[in-house]
């Protein structure tokens, strides 16, 4: 049984740049930002797993070992004799082939691992589910570096205990007894008496002052130990409250993040139009396409009538690669690229734009598990300029309106993408490769069959 065809003029889905340039910029918003640079993250680990990068690596390992003997070749050929020289020169002519061929090596097992990311732009999305669960977004845990004063931790060394110098002891020279006494002894003694005074107040005077100056040293140090101290306690309270300051900014970051979360959520639940139209941007930052085949999204959703409107840029066929292979010419010591067949140039790329366009309208509708998003008004184009005016275009490759109910019917890991457009009635180019715009005189239908 075939329900009635829904006609959708041209106007309501062409995604006119002039009109929708303020609602449809390309920037990412912060949590679709997120998204895209952890996907991006997620898509280096998984390449490095992948056959196609282990057999790249291994082809980088046979080049980097054949150029290392090459060069041990050739400098064993510079220190032999006259036969070895030539023996080590053959040797190394022979290491230099294999360095080139591990080249070149290398060089194809890129390439295949390039166009087979191309050539796997559907099936690589139907592996995984689109849908992005925002609560899991959410900050949970706050990961603060440790606090590392370094040198402020340490005390600054304590000033080592004076020495104490006791003073002299003044010891009055004996006194003359019996016959030498009477005999003038007296009279020397005092004499010997007044000198010993003179030469011990000399002493403690000495002692005085190397006394004074010993505290003095001493109170000095006290001091600067104490300044040294007092700046070093000074900068480690500077330093822990720096500490504390950007935990709290991270923590507060972190807040913040969770609360613009919940406010979004909650958004969603409540139909907001802006909140929807956000979700989509991050579920399209999620999305990621080979390097070599980058792409890029406007869009606008509108609650009245709950339909999205799309439009996908996908790369100029000039930026895609066109080598078929790569080749050693030993007579000239060069590696060659071979062209890619014009054919297989404009197969590759019109079933990569195809793709494109059954991809993006699969991820919105797989990751809008709500609902709230009834159908999708597609445009995928390339941006150039044209010929006539040299002035930046927009030339649409496919336009395509689906509605949810039956696009969702369909199983896309069976399915040939261009043939899925022209079910539902798109407008495709006729030559994507040539930038031939599509055809939308017949206007747009999306078929909705049971």
């Amino acid at each position: 049984m075939t329900i009635a065809l829904t006609t959708i003029r041209l106007a309501r889905i062409g995604l006119r740049r002039e009109c929708l340039g303020f609602v449809m910029a390309k920037r990412r918003g912060f949590f679709a930002e997120l998204q895209h640079q952890s996907q991006q993250a997620e898509k280096q680990r998984r390449q490095q797993a992948a056959a196609t990068q282990r057999a790249h690596v291994a082809a980088q390992r046979e080049f980097e070992r054949a150029r290392l003997a090459a060069e041990r070749a050739r400098a064993a050929a510079v220190r032999g004799s006259v036969a070895q020289q030539k023996a080590a020169e053959r040797e190394a002519a022979r290491l230099h082939v294999e360095a080139r061929l591990a080249e070149v090596e290398e060089l194809n097992a890129d390439l295949a691992a390039q166009y087979a990311e191309i050539d796997g732009i559907l099936a690589s999305t139907l592996e995984v589910d689109d849908y992005v669960d925002l609560a899991a977004l959410k900050v949970t845990t706050i990961d603060h570096p440790p606090f590392e004063p370094g040198e402020l931790a340490v005390e600054t060394a304590a000033v080592p205990t004076a020495q104490v110098w006791y003073p002299p002891v003044w010891q009055e020279p004996a006194a003359p007894a019996g016959l030498g006494a009477a005999l003038g002894g007296k009279k020397r003694h005092e004499k010997v008496v007044a000198e010993a005074r003179a030469a011990f107040e000399a002493t403690r005077a000495e002692w005085s002052r190397f006394d004074q100056e010993s505290r003095d040293v001493n109170q000095r140090n006290l001091a600067l130990r104490g300044e040294l101290e007092a700046t070093r306690q000074r900068k480690l309270a500077e330093a822990g409250a720096k500490y504390r300051s950007e935990c709290e900014a991270r923590e507060a970051q972190a807040a913040a993040h969770n609360a613009a979360l919940d406010s979004l959520i909650n958004a969603l639940a409540f139909d907001v139009e802006s909140a929807i139209d956000e979700y989509v941007g991050i579920v399209l930052a999620n999305s990621v396409y080979p390097e070599v085949f980058p792409v890029e999204y406007n869009h606008a959703f509108a609650l009245q009538g709950r339909e999205l409107t799309l439009s996908t840029t996908v790369p100029d066929p000039s930026k895609i690669p066109a080598v078929k292979e790569h080749k050693y010419v030993k007579a000239r010591d060069e590696i060659t690229a071979a062209a890619l067949p014009v054919r297989e140039q404009k197969d590759r790329y019109a079933n990569a734009v195809w793709q494109v366009a059954v991809r993006t309208l699969h991820e919105i509708f797989e990751a809008d598990r709500a609902g709230k998003i009834h159908s999708i008004a597609l445009t995928v184009g390339v941006e150039t300029v044209a010929a006539a005016t040299g002035l930046p275009v927009t030339v649409p490759l496919v336009i395509v309106a689906a509605d949810r109910e039956t696009f969702t019917k369909f199983d896309l890991s069976n399915v040939i993408p261009k043939a899925t457009l022209e079910h539902l009635g798109a407008a495709l180019s006729k030559s994507p490769f040539d930038l031939t715009p599509a055809d939308t005189s017949p206007g747009v239908r999306a078929s909705r069959s049971v």
